[in-house]
């Protein structure tokens, strides 16, 4: 190509883009680009992640035990949680409906729409009582310690038309549904001149108290050895010869351990 139409080519390209023109061009196809991928980069990360992953926005979670479940519903909706409840449990002295356990646990970190699980209360489990009329001391003793009670007192009622020794009612009656744990007394038949008794509980008793018992029961006490049992207050009874519920004759002496503290 002569001199002359490299001129004429170069003065056409010029005409048509100038070089500084051309230079802008380049930055502004190459930079500007990487500025928007840079931007759009930031934004996701920073605001939009942000709002996805609620960041920044987690906060100490309350302690609700011992709340009713109503009660902490007021708080969790204030704080934007949830809430479900995980299981229920018979709980004594607590009343139903009242929260026994969360989790996560008071102090956890949590963001909102969290959901709490809880474990509330049923309440105090009631039992009823057992039918034990007719039956022997020992096997109402054994029919109250499956439904979950315990004897209570035995008092006498004298009668040759029933049974001796059986069970004439219990006091609270049959059917009646008292809590768990609870003690059931019973009325039993001593026929009309039987010389026979029942023995008492009388562990965790002091021994004055365990020697009016036994005198009710027209029982005597025996021989007691001491022992050092620093778990308990001196002159408790830990020990007794005979079980509870026991038939013995009466004016039989019960052996006894009691607590001392040397």
């Amino acid at each position: 190509m002569s001199q002359h139409q490299r001129k004429r080519t170069s003065g056409w390209l010029t005409g048509i883009l100038p070089y500084g023109t051309l230079q802008r061009k380049i930055v502004l196809w190459g930079i500007v680009p990487l500025m928007i991928l840079v931007v759009l980069y930031w934004l996701t990360n920073n605001v939009v992640m942000m709002v996805v992953t609620r960041h920044g926005s987690e906060f100490p979670l309350p302690d609700f035990i011992s709340q009713r479940l109503i009660e902490a519903q007021i708080e969790l909706d204030d704080l934007d949680l949830e809430h479900e409840v995980a299981s229920y449990e018979y709980s004594p002295g607590k009343e139903k409906g009242i929260i026994l356990n969360q989790f996560p646990i008071a102090s956890t970190k949590v963001k909102p729409g969290r959901t709490i699980k809880f474990i509330l209360s049923l309440g105090q489990k009631l039992i009823p009582i057992p039918d034990l009329s007719g039956k022997s001391v020992r096997q109402a003793m054994l029919d109250l310690e499956t439904a979950g009670l315990i004897l209570g007192e035995i008092a006498w009622a004298f009668s040759d038309t029933l049974p001796e020794r059986v069970v004439v009612f219990s006091y609270p009656a049959t059917g009646m549904e008292i809590p768990l744990g609870s003690p059931v007394n019973l009325m039993v038949n001593r026929g009309r001149a039987s010389n026979f008794t029942y023995m008492p509980k009388v562990i965790g008793l002091t021994i004055d108290e365990v020697k009016k018992r036994l005198e009710d029961k027209s029982l005597k006490v025996g021989i007691v050895t001491y022992r050092t049992d620093e778990n308990y207050l001196p002159e408790t009874v830990l020990e007794q010869s005979e079980p509870e519920g026991a038939e013995l004759d009466v004016g039989t002496e019960i052996d006894l351990v009691v607590s001392s503290t040397e």
